[in-house]
Parts: structure tokens; C-alpha cells; sequence
């Protein structure tokens, strides 16, 4: 039986035929060729002494159904820069998020901080979408990807200068992330396939992700406070990926803020 992440990356991919056929690739390797060039996520993203916020914008789930309407993307980054957010993350899929490249560009024009294509990204297309919109990074999804299709769109990904989020669940997936070099790990409290988020994930493929600053950890799902933060960053994240408390929390600003206060510290092996 098809998982929830097979029938998101099916509905991806009929989407994406579409916007094919309106928007040929040729079209946006053109428009990728005279966009800004991306900002160096790593500068913004190097450890320090508090953990990072990468808040996301975020209508809804397949788990929760709709959040908020946000009929103004671009207002809603703004506040995110304003609390210290070090960097933006825009759901673009369409179907199960109501996310939308527009979303994406709206808020390239409104932050200076990195920003995140976060979608189910399945074909080089993809890619050239994203530098085309403005995005500074991208999200893989290891268990959505086989190895060598997760290696060449790391590959392409970088070469047009962006950088990549290689996002894990397991061991197995932990293991073929670090194996292709990813200096950027995102550890999904949620399990993509059912939906069921368990902090113990981050828990423990921490303690399994190498130690040491070249590897910086983004703890994802989960987040609906400065105190699962907290836990998160004991287990040694150096980053937090948020978007639900964000949304309905009504003060954005505020809540990056507090969040963005919780003290970081090291992962020892």
C-alpha cells in the first residue's frame, strides 16, 4: 500500500508536468542565469552560541489540515527577520501544503536572510525552479529519493550555487546522507510515511551524526515552544526548523524571538 510520502510525491510529480509544459526548462535556466546569486547559507547558518530559527511559511498539513491563511507571505518573513529568524523556509507544494512558488517569490522580496525551497524535490526541474525563485537552499528528502538521484541533485543543486538540506529519519537514511557530504542535516522528528512524529528521532540520530562544527544539525517537527527547543538543542541540534507554532501562534516575531534565545550546546560522542 503507498505511503503518504508516495502519494505526495505522486501528486508532485503530476503538478510538475504541468508547469513543464507552460514553463519550459530552458526558460528558467535562463531567468537562474540572470538571478542575484544565492547568499551564503553557510555564514548564516555556522554554529554559535544559541540555536538558529529557520521559520517557515506554512498554510497547512496532511496531518493538521489548514493552519492559517497567510494572505500576505511577505508580511509574515518580515516578522520572521524582525524576531532573528536565520533564515526563511517557504512550503512550495501545492496539493497537500497550499504552498505556491508566488509564496516564494513574495518572500525573496521581502527577507535578506537565506532562503528555503521546501518541497518534495524530485527532478533537476526542480532545481532550476528554485534558483529561478530566488531560493538559497534546498530540501532532499532522503526517503523520498534513491542514492544516485539524491547524489546528482545535491550535485546540480550546488553547482548553481545553492545549498542543500539533506533531511533523514533513520539510521539507513542518516547513513546515506553523510555519505554523499552534506554539511547540512535535517533530522524529521515526523516520519514522512505515517505522519507520526516521535522527538526521541532527534534524540537518537543525533547522538549518531558526527560531532564537530562542520556538520550543522536542524532538528524539524515537533516544535511548539521554547521548551521542546530546549530539548532539542540538548540532544545536540544546532538549528530548529518551526512553521505550525509560527502560524497559529498569532506573534510571529515574538516567537522566533524566544525561540532563537535557547542556548546551544555541543554534541559529544
Amino acid at each position: 500500500m503507498p505511503t503518504v510520502l508516495d502519494q505526495i510525491v505522486e501528486g508532485v510529480r503530476a503538478d510538475l508536468d504541468s508547469r513543464r509544459r507552460s514553463t519550459p526548462v530552458e526558460q528558467l535556466r535562463e531567468a537562474s542565469l540572470g538571478a542575484p546569486a544565492p547568499r551564503d547559507a553557510r555564514r548564516w547558518l555556522a554554529p554559535r552560541d544559541t540555536v538558529h530559527v529557520i521559520a517557515e511559511v506554512k498554510r497547512r498539513s496532511p496531518s493538521k489540515g489548514e493552519l492559517s491563511p497567510i494572505p500576505d507571505p511577505a508580511a509574515l518573513a518580515g516578522s520572521y527577520g524582525a524576531g532573528g529568524a536565520s533564515a526563511v523556509s517557504v512550503l512550495t507544494e501545492g496539493r497537500r501544503f497550499g504552498g505556491s512558488l508566488a509564496d516564494l517569490d513574495a518572500v525573496r522580496a521581502a527577507v535578506d536572510v537565506p532562503l528555503l525551497r521546501k518541497d518534495f524535490l524530485v527532478e533537476e526541474y526542480q532545481l532550476w525552479e528554485a534558483r529561478a525563485h530566488g531560493a538559497d537552499l534546498v530540501l532532499l528528502i532522503v526517503a523520498a529519493l534513491e542514492q544516485s538521484r539524491l547524489r546528482d541533485l545535491k550535485q546540480l543543486a550546488e553547482e548553481l550555487g545553492m545549498q542543500v538540506l539533506v533531511e533523514v529519519h533513520d539510521e539507513a537514511e542518516l547513513e546515506r546522507a553523510l555519505a554523499v557530504g552534506t554539511w547540512l542535516l535535517g533530522v524529521n522528528a515526523r516520519d514522512l510515511r505515517t505522519l507520526e512524529v516521535d522527538p526521541a528521532t532527534v534524540e537518537r540520530l543525533a547522538a549518531a551524526a558526527p560531532a564537530g562544527e562542520e556538520l550543522v544539525l536542524v532538528a524539524e517537527s515537533g516544535v511548539q515552544g521554547p521548551q521542546q527547543v530546549r530539548r532539542y538543542a540538548a540532544a545536540g541540534a544546532d538549528a530548529v526548523l518551526v512553521g505550525e507554532a509560527l502560524v497559529t501562534g498569532g506573534q510571529p516575531q515574538t516567537a522566533v524571538a524566544e525561540l532563537a534565545e535557547v542556548p546551544r550546546q555541543r554534541r559529544q560522542q
